[in-house]
């Protein structure tokens, strides 16, 4: 058996791979690990736990909160809520750690367990890795310590979280957004409620698409891996904008007035520019992925703004900011960190500063993300290959090289095995969309041919 923590939390398929004997008995270690449960003297620790709208995460809800209670954790469900609520009410409340149930942007067969520490931050890998230890340990036979009578935890709902997060991300707002026009898609996720509701109140005219949750349609078709509804619902309105989420809304993607798409790059550039007017963009510096795009780098070193890159996950960029004192980082991907105001991406907060700034300065979203040029860039998933011997196989190196050789100082090549589903992601960038193309798929056929 593989290492069960991914890049973001322990994700598959619910009821298959994720079963709930599994999120049970990982609940039970992480009260051990996090809550250090019965080790204070009169401590009664906290849990925050929270679910995307996925049908499974109401039977996974019921198996995490069963392992945490056992453990003599005192539960505090707060329902469907975004992973970002979790993290900043696992901190507001002062909680000793957070359980958020979601597979994120994944189809809604799959879902997830994403842990958060005290003041909701993400678990370093040495935590991750002592959780699954302790799993593995009982789950061969070793007894839980189990207290009992008094000393078995509550389980209480904590309804005030939905418009205590709200009434969080509008007081971090600059300004309001009286006079946009904004349509938001919510995946069908868990911002279906909260973020209508917190763009409304800083002053939006707000339509809103995918916001009838059903238990089964997250995802489908919609959201910010689908924008072809939001840019025909802009076109259609005349907004201003639009904004899409992902099933568990840590992540924003963005369509301007006229739907073309707006990428993570390209709102990392408009907020940096507009945190280093303000004083905020500590040392002057923004933290991306190696997938960011050569454009943003190139328009960073433009304006006089220094990139710190990471290997890919938000999580490394978390690590980084949290590490060098910066203030903002994210991924191409929609996965936006504002450190002053959140411990992880959030894309309603990332959503809401990019209305401020359109608000504050009266220049369309189109204008604005024009700072950057980006440049081609084909991206391919390889599925159904052995994604392990990514970094180890010799004729997928020699492959590389060749590519490489090709594009010279005009672009580049990435490899990676997704940390989340069974692929390997091809990444291509050049001066040439045609060129980037043909590169990428020569690149795919080498990773079916050496791993598959």
């Amino acid at each position: 058996m593989g290492r069960l923590f991914g890049t973001d939390g322990v994700r598959g398929v619910a009821n298959a791979d994720l079963t709930a004997e599994l999120a049970l008995g990982l609940s039970v270690a992480a009260a051990h690990v996090l809550a250090e449960a019965g080790t204070f003297e009169g401590h009664r620790p906290t849990a925050v736990v929270g679910r995307d709208p996925r049908a499974s995460g109401e039977f996974l809800e019921a198996a995490v909160v069963a392992g945490l209670a056992s453990a003599g954790v005192d539960v505090l469900r707060v329902g469907v809520l975004p992973t970002p609520a979790v993290a900043y009410l696992t901190g507001a409340l002062g909680a000793d750690l957070g359980v958020m149930l979601s597979a994120s942007h994944n189809a809604m067969p799959d879902n997830g367990i994403k842990f958060f520490a005290r003041g909701g931050h993400k678990l370093a890998d040495e935590l991750e890795d002592k959780i699954e230890a302790i799993y593995r340990e009982h789950r061969t036979g070793a007894p839980w310590e189990r207290p009992t009578g008094a000393g078995v935890g509550r389980v209480s709902d904590y309804d005030e979280g939905f418009d205590k997060y709200i009434a969080h991300l509008i007081a971090v707002l600059p300004n309001r957004l009286d006079g946009l026009k904004i349509v938001l898609d919510e995946a069908h996720g868990a911002a279906a409620r909260v973020s209508p509701e917190a763009f409304a109140r800083a002053g939006a005219e707000v339509i809103t698409i995918g916001a009838e949750p059903d238990g089964l349609n997250i995802n489908d078709g919609c959201g910010s891996t689908h924008l072809g509804l939001l840019k025909q619902a802009v076109v259609e309105h005349g907004a201003d904008f639009g904004i899409a989420h992902d099933g568990d809304a840590d992540r924003c993607l963005a369509v301007d007035g006229s739907g073309e798409e707006i990428d993570g790059d390209q709102i990392l550039a408009v907020l940096a520019l507009a945190m280093r007017e303000s004083g905020q963009l500590r040392k002057n510096t923004v933290v991306a992925t190696v997938m960011s795009n050569l454009g943003f780098k190139l328009a960073m070193e433009a304006e006089g703004i220094a990139l710190v890159q990471t290997g890919v996950g938000d999580r490394y960029v978390l690590e980084s900011m949290k590490e060098n004192g910066y203030a903002l980082g994210g991924e191409q991907s929609g996965h936006v960190i504002i450190l002053d105001h959140a411990t992880t991406g959030d894309g309603t907060l990332t959503g809401l500063m990019l209305a401020a700034r359109v608000a504050a300065t009266g220049r369309s979203l189109a204008d604005l993300v024009g700072v950057m040029r980006r440049l081609p860039q084909v991206l391919i998933n390889v599925p159904d290959v052995d994604k392990s011997r990514v970094a180890t196989s010799g004729e997928l190196a020699a492959a590389v090289a060749d590519a490489e050789r090709e594009l010279g100082t005009t672009g580049r090549v990435l490899l990676r095995p997704s940390g989340t589903e069974p692929l390997v992601r091809v990444m291509v960038e050049a001066a040439d969309i045609e060129q980037a193309r043909s590169v990428a798929g020569r690149l795919a056929d080498a990773v079916k041919s050496a791993l598959g």
